[in-house]
């Protein structure tokens, strides 16, 4: 049996390990140890976020650190702010019985003085962000002459984020390193580029296939129409009730309009993107990991570098336009060995990408079905059901209460009793549902998803089939002639009706006409703001694409 001890961790930090449960090395621990304890070794390794890259380095740099020369000899450089301090946490973790070691985390969003100090009063291994690194170098606030070993870590999130110029720029500034470390969850054409320029001969270790999926993660997806996306959202996060994860979407403003929606409607949720303050920012994520929210709602880049323990669920709004952002979404579960699972809403549209998405992490999706309004409050109900019989009622002088409340139920039965539980936890979702339509795409004569994804690409003339009723095809004489292109003709008659894209179904442009889907409970609103109107002298004409005005010639 592989134990950290006969990979060569010294007495001091199994000490650490044993205090603070970690008894048997992961698989890049395994690997990685034995060599970067040598400290004269170039090395990658290709590993997935969640499979303990940090212990992999970190006890390394620890053992091989010189405690007695208080210069940096050990620099880390990570894409965010928060993975840059749960580096800096997990080392100091680390180091417990040697606490004369000195770990400094440097990062922006706050004041750069106090940390300026703290280097100045002495450290060994400092943890960085790139940007605020840099601007260390450019003050000479930092010596890196004395650096030996530099770990660069999610390498390839720092490049998505287009750190490459800033990567390559410190690296220059580290002439007397004797090693490089560079730890990657894939391994893009850039970081290789890297690799070749500034290491030499790198031992290099892959931990499961390129790409692959984590096998603790179960990969999901529901398919609907766009106009249901936000509808089946909500039926997921009500059928797993207490459900703990992140949402993810493809802008700041989708994150932001469901973030509202959802609060509107009572969910304990917050969103997490680019326009929030670093103060804000760390509000949220202390709510989050002290699981006072049940979910975030969070953009790709806000979301990277977040490692937070025993999130059950990843779920896609949208497919990444990058696959490889897929792999990257759902690490955030599954992690420490925990099971997790990771959901997609995906549209007709969406399938050819989320097959790509299978042959990149060779890993199949199961389809499952939207579950129905029923489904969900049966399954709401057992759960309240569950909590009750669990609730702890050791604590507290609840038997004083007993004589009162016997009295008040007297003449009420056990079933009328539950009855009213019920009634109180559940009308909310009772009403919600009870009209509640299918949302899910039924493809009545058979086949896998590709063929009916391609039916419903193909539509039909005039209303297409939608989750919850129907799109209308409407007609309407402005093209690209009209200097129009599909983003920008989108944006005009979004602010013309005042409608939102989840109205509308396909666009298809032409030179002097187009023809919009939009579901038929919209189209009059559409028809209304836009038919009799002005564009640059010309008379907007819009209708029923099958009133003849319509029709392709």
């Amino acid at each position: 049996m592989v134990t950290f001890e006969s990979l060569g961790i010294e007495e001091g930090l199994l000490q650490s390990l044993q205090q603070i449960g970690f008894q048997t090395p992961t698989p890049i621990q395994e690997q990685a140890i034995p060599v970067l304890l040598q400290g004269t070794k170039d090395f990658i390794g290709l590993a997935q976020t969640g499979t303990g890259k940090t212990a992999a380095f970190g006890l390394p740099l620890l053992q091989l650190i010189d405690r007695s020369f208080p210069a940096p000899q050990a620099l880390i450089i990570c894409p965010t702010r928060e993975l840059c301090l749960q580096i800096a946490n997990d080392l100091q973790s680390f180091r417990q019985k040697n606490a004369s070691i000195g770990v400094t985390a440097v990062y922006g969003g706050t004041a750069i003085s106090q940390q300026i100090r703290e280097i100045k009063r002495g450290t060994h291994i400092v943890v960085a962000t790139p940007g605020r690194l840099i601007d260390l170098i450019e003050r000479k606030a930092i010596n890196l002459e004395d650096i030996h070993y530099v770990v660069l870590d999610e390498a390839d999130e720092m490049l998505n984020m287009g750190f490459k110029d800033d990567i390559e720029f410190i690296l220059k500034e580290t002439p007397n390193r004797q090693s490089t470390w560079l730890f990657s969850a894939t391994m893009p054409k850039e970081i290789r580029q890297v690799s070749k320029r500034y290491m030499e001969n790198p031992f290099e270790i892959t931990v499961g296939k390129a790409n692959s999926a984590n096998t603790n993660i179960a990969h999901q997806y529901y398919q609907t129409q766009h106009i249901n996306r936000y509808e089946t959202l909500k039926r997921i996060i009500d059928f797993n009730p207490g459900m703990y994860g992140i949402v993810f979407t493809r802008t700041k403003a989708d994150a932001q309009q469901i973030t509202e929606q959802l609060i509107r409607e009572g969910y304990d949720i917050e969103a997490l993107h680019g326009d929030l303050t670093q103060a804000q920012r760390d509000k949220v994520m202390a709510r989050f990991r002290e699981k006072s929210l049940e979910l975030l709602i969070a953009t790709d880049v806000a979301a990277r570098g977040i490692d937070v323990q025993g999130i059950t669920h990843v779920i896609n709004y949208e497919l990444p336009d990058d696959t490889e952002v897929y792999t990257h979404r759902s690490g955030r579960t599954g992690r420490a060995g925990l099971s997790g699972i990771s959901i997609s809403i995906v549209t007709p549209k969406e399938v050819y990408r989320l097959r790509q998405i299978e042959k990149l992490i060779n890993t199949k999706f199961n389809k499952i079905d939207i579950p129905s309004g029923k489904d969900v409050c049966r399954k709401q109900f057992f759960h309240f059901i569950d909590k009750m019989l669990k609730a702890d009622i050791s604590h507290g002088e609840y038997e004083a209460y007993v004589p009162v409340l016997e009295e008040k139920f007297e003449n009420i039965s056990k079933e009328e009793v539950l009855q009213r539980v019920a009634a109180l936890e559940f009308d909310r979702f009772l009403k919600y549902y009870e009209n509640s339509v299918d949302l899910n795409l039924r493809n009545d004569r058979g086949g896998d998803d590709r063929k009916g994804a391609r039916a419903q690409e193909r539509g039909g003339r005039g209303g297409r089939a939608s989750g919850s009723g129907q799109y209308q095809r409407l007609f309407v004489n402005l093209g690209t002639k009209d200097g129009f292109y599909k983003a920008s003709f989108l944006q005009f008659i979004l602010d013309m009706s005042r409608l939102s894209k989840d109205n509308l179904g396909r666009i298809d442009m032409k030179e002097m006409n187009s023809w919009v889907e939009v579901d038929t409970a919209s189209a009059r609103i559409m028809i209304k703001a836009l038919d009799g109107k002005n564009y640059r002298g010309r008379r907007i004409r819009m209708n029923d694409a099958e009133s003849g005005g319509g029709r392709r010639k």
